[in-house]
């Protein structure tokens, strides 16, 4: 199979809320009051662990049934612990990211500990999220402008 592309479009309703277009979706993404928001929707942070849990949700079925595993239901459960001082410009030795996520995935089926701990090891290989989350992923962020007429791109990195 060739590769697949997945894109988004959005503009800023504010500050701290955002709009995003995908395919035929639109998101909305927006800030805890705390945090300069309206707290209409979660939070960018939110919506990565909401996209992790949904793609190990996927790949978990996916693997499965490869398997021959009867899987009922999967629970999925995410914490992570982020330092917002370098956001919001304060010196810290921090990243700005999480600083880990703890993951439990709790599966509803009669497989074996042998069964689910080979399961899991697939699971965690084959999902693209986690593979974004644990690999460094080359990004190239650009800012294009009309500047009398002419549009010009330029990357910053």
């Amino acid at each position: 199979m060739s590769a697949l592309t997945f894109s988004l479009q959005g503009y800023s309703l504010s500050p701290a809320k955002f709009k995003a277009k995908l395919r035929d979706f639109e998101v909305i993404i927006d800030e805890p009051q705390n945090l300069g928001g309206t707290d209409e929707a979660p939070n960018p942070v939110e919506y990565l662990l909401a996209s992790y849990a949904g793609c190990l949700n996927v790949v978990g079925h996916l693997i499965a049934k490869e398997q021959g595993i009867e899987l009922k239901g999967l629970q999925i459960k995410i914490n992570g612990d982020l330092n917002p001082d370098k956001l919001f410009g304060k010196s810290t030795n921090d990243r700005a990211g999480f600083q880990g996520l703890r993951v439990t995935l709790i599966p509803d089926t009669d497989a074996g500990v042998e069964q689910l701990a080979e399961w899991l090891q697939i699971v965690e290989s084959r999902c693209p999220v986690n593979d974004n989350l644990l690999r460094s992923t080359p990004i190239r962020v650009s800012v294009e402008k009309n500047f009398k007429d002419i549009n010009q791109v330029f990357s910053l990195n």
